[in-house]
């Protein structure tokens, strides 16, 4: 299993990747998961660059928010089939347990990126597909999207790159627990009502509506959209009286940021604040 994939250099708008395409513009960096003649499956390689490049938005101040897509009318299939699944079943417990770990670390790196990341849901969404979905901040489909946690499909749990923690805090427990178990398809619907989706829009839509909401947080307040995400996360944790400390502080630093004077400056002046991230 390689464990290597082109180091990630930035700034981003610079990068190349090997293992899918990458553009950035207006503050927006679209990753597009780019072999739709297999629905976009995942193998050793792009986990390892996915988990490298979200790493390393951290250290690019130009990029302010995330779309994930697929190319070809699908989000991803998941592992593949013979380049990942074949391998495994020919590993020792060492080897496994460095590509469960592997796996994982893209999840950390997405939650731990400080732009917010949207996925652009169309058509197949399967497993290691389904967890990228999943670990975003938010997600919309394209009218016929389907969404499956396959993993018991082949034998194995649904306690996969972090499943039974984000998703059951996503749309419930018990409705989490239906889809971990059967493995079955959520439809676009399904998914809307239950919360996993923030809208459903036309196939061709999908991409234009993900990357219109991405431009509006990237021209909002940076330090402060970074500040939320990151509260999202720690707050899992928190007790409510805990919580409430965590975001005085955080909100008191926010109101130390330029971007809070300018706001204030452009109310008080009737006009709308142009945020330049710090």
């Amino acid at each position: 299993m390689s464990q290597l994939a082109n180091p990630v250099t930035i700034p981003l708008a610079q990068y190349t990747p090997r293992h899918f395409l990458l553009s950035v513009d207006a503050g927006v960096a679209t990753v597009t998961l780019n072999r739709p003649e297999r629905k976009n499956p995942l193998t050793f390689e792009s986990y390892r660059e996915l988990t490298d490049f979200f790493r390393a938005c951290a250290f690019d101040d130009d990029v302010k928010a995330v779309v994930v897509s697929g190319a070809g009318g699908n989000f991803s299939s998941g592992g593949d089939v013979f380049e990942i699944i074949g391998p495994l079943v020919k590993m020792d417990t060492k080897g496994l347990t460095a590509f469960t770990r592997m796996t994982g670390d893209l999840v950390k790196a997405m939650r731990a990126s400080p732009q917010p990341i949207i996925s652009a849901v169309e058509g197949i969404c399967a497993g290691a597909g389904a967890i990228i979905a999943m670990a975003s901040d938010m997600r919309l489909a394209a009218t016929g999207a389907k969404v499956a946690f396959l993993f018991n499909k082949v034998g194995l749990a649904g306690c996969d790159m972090g499943a039974c923690a984000i998703l059951p805090r996503i749309i419930g427990q018990a409705r989490a627990s239906e889809l971990l178990y059967t493995g079955r398809f959520m439809s676009a619907e399904e998914g809307e009502r239950w919360g996993f989706f923030s809208r459903i829009v036309a196939p061709a839509d999908v991409l234009a509506q993900s990357l219109a909401l991405a431009k509006d947080i990237a021209a909002g307040p940076t330090f402060a959209n970074t500040m939320t995400k990151r509260m999202l996360a720690m707050e899992w944790a928190m007790s409510v009286e805990e919580a409430i400390e965590a975001e005085a502080i955080a909100q008191a630093l926010c109101m130390t940021t330029v971007d809070f004077t300018r706001a204030f400056e452009a109310f008080a002046n009737k006009q709308k604040p142009v945020f330049k991230g710090n």
